[in-house]
């Protein structure tokens, strides 16, 4: 595996290898590495000839008062995995190879960005279309891999691709759960016992609000209303939003019918967590 720093180079060696005629694909990330992020790397592996992935700690999708200091670094360790997931180019640049100076260009999903974790984090998703258009224009990648637990980032980075006309296609792999059904973060690694286990109530409100559509329910209020009802039981867990829309629009949906994303974020003591699941269209009886 090779370590490039220099986004110039990198360009160089991405352009090189689909000169060749190799399908290439890249995975970003924040380093932290944890199976959800090797399930990226590894579909990747399956789906493409090469596999490029980036490690860079994105200060512009930090508020003043967020985590970017603490937030938790292990290049070596990273590095290891990268490279035993097949992994070819590492792009991993600091921020003066990124940001040469102060910011004064942003690219924003304006009808978007202001949505579920955008309403909670102000700037957070400007800063990931930012670095995330840069990304695509050094590696210029023919795909590109996402978590769909992280649900609203993917849905903003696909309405970016299309209406900027970026040349990539965008897949958006399955959550990784750990065994009690908590999703795979980094998270993870602030909570407490106590803590990680009342995170478990984020799983357990959306499995809740699905068994609810299982029986019938199309109506969001009440979906919402059964979700929240399962965090009353948690005292340990504070309700950030639990919300109920269009999985491509973010906007609010009234019923589920044709389909809806069920989105949630809390915070476990100071830490913030996200989760989601897909409600697929229901068919008709």
């Amino acid at each position: 595996m090779q370590i490039i720093t220099n986004p110039d180079e990198m360009r160089d060696q991405c352009r090189a290898l689909r000169a060749s005629g190799q399908r290439l694909g890249f995975v970003p990330t924040m380093g932290a590495l944890h199976e959800g992020h090797l399930s990226l790397l590894h579909a990747a592996a399956r789906e493409c000839d090469v596999v490029a992935a980036s490690l860079f700690v994105n200060p512009l999708q930090f508020g003043p008062s967020e985590d970017l200091a603490r937030y938790p670094r292990d290049f070596e360790g990273d590095r290891a995995k990268f490279e035993a997931a097949g992994v070819k180019l590492l792009f991993a640049p600091g921020v003066e190879q990124m940001y040469a100076g102060p910011s004064l260009t942003f690219v924003t999903v304006e009808s978007m960005s202001d949505r579920l974790c955008g309403r909670s984090r102000p700037g957070h998703f400007r800063g990931v279309t930012t670095v995330v258009s840069k990304l695509f224009h050094i590696v210029e990648p023919d795909v590109a891999y996402f978590g769909q637990k992280d649900a609203a980032q993917a849905a903003i980075i696909r309405r970016m691709v299309r209406e900027l006309n970026f040349p990539v296609a965008i897949v958006v792999c399955p959550i990784v759960r750990a065994s009690d059904g908590v999703a795979l973060s980094s998270r993870n690694a602030y909570l407490n016992p106590e803590q990680r286990q009342a995170a478990q109530v984020l799983h357990r409100a959306l499995a809740r609000a699905e068994q609810a559509v299982s029986q019938g329910e199309r109506r969001a209020q009440a979906l919402v209303a059964e979700a929240r009802a399962e965090f009353a039981r948690e005292p340990h867990a504070r309700l950030d939003y639990l919300e109920i829309v269009d999985p491509d629009t973010l906007e609010p949906v009234d019923d589920v019918s044709g389909g809806a994303l069920l989105a949630v974020a809390a915070f476990l003591g100071t830490t913030r967590l996200i989760d989601n699941v897909v409600i697929p269209p229901q068919r008709n009886p």
